[in-house]
């Protein structure tokens, strides 16, 4: 009966599913040693795969995604979804280019003006889609889809569907400067995700974001303040797509009309897969950064294979079916 009452206040099952507690954490686990087999095969497959410069390469392009996936897995964890964070990916970054550009706005603003900007885009983006989901109740994902479409149709039409060039190079450091053989990009994703790791598990507002992920209610009667904590994981995550933005500018070089394009299949196959549930509540920083790993060491192997890319996505979304397959089984419960 204690059981039963404490997965009532917490949102968490109760004691009937503590059975199945372990499989979830082994799906979690044991995303290392199958990153560890594809890392063979692609020894097998591709000369040179294991080289230094290649695992580098493959780290450095995972970087803006994790950033991203870190978002999602926080919006995801309180029992919501965030479309749109694809899209602050391109547009947050474009609009910091463009208030720098002699070729942009006309303004010329500042360079740290204008990375700042960038930042304070994605906060925006997130504190908007927070209000309306937050606030007015709409539905989370119809919200985001519709900011998902209309963000899209802003970059290209700032920047007349053309590619932005000759940022100054603030633009750029963050994936270029290296420290100890790894860019920035890599050591802010593993730092974010340390810290985001380390709240979540033994801090008192990381267990309000999993109580309010397993039963909203529940966690407003228990005094935690659902609304506010609800809208500040929009806006984290609207920053840290940003920052993803900014990472992947520097990875690329430029920025194009279509940054972050079909990117939100990866983010939430990468979420699902490294343990993070849809129906929020459930999931480790850990298990959703090994997802990205995966997704990351999947991609770089099927592109030295030389692999069309349409086959990439049919992949990905086989790994989606097969990860809410498992989930259920793992949950114990039905996903709607």
């Amino acid at each position: 009966m204690t059981d039963v009452m404490a997965g009532e206040r917490t949102g968490t099952a109760p004691a009937v599913s503590k059975g199945r507690s372990w499989v979830p954490r082994l799906r979690e686990l044991a995303l290392v040693p199958a990153i560890i087999v594809l890392l063979i095969i692609g020894a097998v497959v591709s000369d040179g795969y294991l080289d230094p410069d290649n695992l580098i390469s493959i780290l450095g392009a995972s970087a803006a995604l994790a950033l991203v996936v870190l978002g999602e897995s926080l919006v995801l964890i309180t029992g919501k979804f965030d479309l749109s964070l694809e899209s602050t990916v391109g547009i947050a970054p474009a609009i910091g280019a463009l208030l720098v550009l002699p070729s942009g706005f006309g303004t010329e603003w500042p360079t740290f003006v204008c990375i700042l900007a960038i930042f304070v885009i994605g906060a925006a983006i997130g504190a908007f889609n927070g209000f309306l989901i937050v606030k007015l109740q709409l539905n989370a994902f119809i919200v985001t889809l519709a900011m998902l479409i209309i963000l899209r149709g802003l970059l290209v039409g700032a920047t007349d569907g053309k590619t932005l060039f000759d940022m100054p190079d603030a633009f750029f450091s963050i994936a270029n400067t290296t420290f100890i053989g790894l860019p920035i990009s890599v050591w802010l994703a593993l730092v974010l995700f340390g810290v985001v790791g380390f709240v979540l598990r033994y801090h008192r507002l990381g267990r309000s974001l999993y109580a309010i992920g397993g039963n909203r209610e529940a966690a407003r009667a228990a005094g935690i303040n659902v609304d506010r904590i609800s809208w500040l994981v929009f806006v984290v995550a609207g920053v840290l797509a940003a920052t993803g933005g900014l990472a992947l500018t520097g990875y690329v070089g430029a920025i194009n009309s279509s940054q972050g394009d079909g990117m939100i299949f990866q983010v939430f196959a990468a979420a699902v897969i490294g343990g993070i549930s849809l129906d929020g509540g459930r999931g480790t920083m850990f298990g959703a950064l090994t997802g990205v790993l995966l997704l990351s060491v999947v991609d770089n192997l099927l592109t030295r294979a030389q692999v069309p890319s349409f086959w990439t996505q049919a992949v990905y979304g086989a790994i989606i079916l097969a990860s809410l397959i498992l989930a259920r089984f793992a949950g114990g419960k039905p996903q709607t």
